[in-house]
């Protein structure tokens, strides 16, 4: 004997109703008898228990007329019934479909409202389901017209108007090293007479994928204690410069590869912003600052005598460098402890640096020749060509 339980014997009635072939089929594929499966379905429709079928024989009468139109009746409410869940479940799978196609193509999120999307985004989700659904099923899911849709379809398929203006944005960001944003593209179009609103920069690049990577770590520190007495503050964070040579702002940056670390010990003119003079080496130490205040000092006139800001690290207060300093007749100037923004010109020199040349690239099979090399280039190309806004569109060499 089999034992079906409650859902199963539902089952088997539904199938009874909806069956194609015969009901010994049915009773066959269940392994049960063609009695139990219409008592079953008997049951289903509220009519209770009934009496069993009789027996097939040869000279027996046939149901009676009233319960066969009874029955007849019943099975095609449900197949009524069954049409109607088709087109139900047909509905709920297509505006299914349209949700996850608009957060696939659009980016946009299932939850957001169909009515809210313009004409030409759902256009674009239209177009990419016409070959599962039928247009007019999904013009009504939009609650859009049909002249909307074939308006917006001869747009899309327009040729690119922008399509030589993509190459050239392209080609400015590839150059860059994937460093400028859409500001700093739109003045290099700007000074090749190319011109065009920024806003379509933006857009081109979000469409295009251009990225610029921007990651914030945490910075070097080198302070080491008040080894010598501390200087008041002259600059004051007034980084603002009439000429060249009147406020110079240092500072050493760190960066950490698997080969090792290297130190960068620059001097900034706040007129432009040009790294006046930079040294690179493996060891915070005296020389590496001493070297670039050397070199700074021999880029000066005879009447030139910057004012020289920088942290309170012990660089700038050992003897070697106070005694430079005084020998050229510069006037030193420190930041307050711990205190980052007093020297911000300087601090946004190296988060630009790190943005654009040191973040998100792998320096896993890189020595530390090669990076120290890598990084003397970034800085020349940096003052010579990267184009800055403050600037009208050019880079500190050009502007100077």
């Amino acid at each position: 004997m089999v034992h079906l339980s409650k859902e199963q014997k539902e089952q088997v009635a539904i199938e009874l109703c909806t069956r194609d072939g015969s009901a010994q089929e049915i009773a066959d594929k269940y392994n049960v008898s063609r009695y139990s499966v219409y008592n079953w379905a008997w049951d289903l429709f509220g009519k209770g228990n009934v009496s069993p079928m009789p027996r097939k024989k040869p000279d027996t009468t046939t149901v009676a007329q009233d319960t066969v139109d009874t029955l007849k009746q019943e099975i095609e409410n449900l197949h009524n019934e069954a049409e109607d869940l088709k087109r139900t479940v047909y509905r709920l799978q297509l505006e299914k479909d349209v949700l996850e196609k608009a957060a696939e193509i659009l980016k946009k999120d299932e939850g957001v409202s169909l009515e809210k999307l313009t004409n030409r985004e759902k256009a674009v989700v239209i177009g990419a389901l016409r070959s599962k659904y039928k247009l007019h099923e999904l013009l009504e899911v939009f609650h859009m017209a049909k002249s909307s849709y074939c308006y917006q379809q001869s747009v899309l398929n327009a040729p690119d108007k922008y399509a030589d203006l993509r190459v050239k944005i392209r080609a400015v960001f590839d150059e860059s090293s994937s460093r400028y944003g859409y500001r700093r593209i739109h003045s290099s179009l700007k000074n090749d007479e190319f011109t065009v609103p920024e806003k379509v920069i933006r857009k081109l690049m979000q469409e295009e994928k251009l990225i610029v990577p921007n990651v914030k770590r945490k910075n070097y520190n080198s302070y080491r204690g008040e080894i010598t007495p501390a200087v008041p503050n002259v600059i004051e964070r007034n980084f603002h410069a009439e000429q060249p040579n009147i406020k110079w702002l240092t500072d050493i940056t760190e960066f950490h590869i698997p080969a090792g670390k290297i130190y960068l010990s620059p001097i900034i003119d706040c007129f432009d912003g040009l790294p006046v003079s930079w040294t690179i080496g493996t060891s915070p130490d005296a020389e590496l600052v001493n070297t670039m205040l050397d070199n700074a000092i021999g880029t000066l006139k005879e009447n030139d005598h910057p004012i020289i800001h920088s942290d309170r690290g012990a660089h700038y207060r050992w003897p070697g460098w106070i005694e430079r300093m005084e020998n050229a007749g510069l006037t030193r100037s420190m930041s307050k402890k711990g205190c980052s923004p007093d020297n911000s010109a300087c601090e946004g020199f190296f988060g630009h640096l790190k943005n654009e040349m040191f973040y998100g690239r792998s320096w896993k099979d890189v020595t530390i020749e090669k990076f120290i090399t890598i990084l003397d280039e970034y800085i020349h190309w940096y003052s010579e060509k990267r184009i800055k806004i403050s600037l009208g569109g050019m880079s500190p060499l050009q502007y100077r």
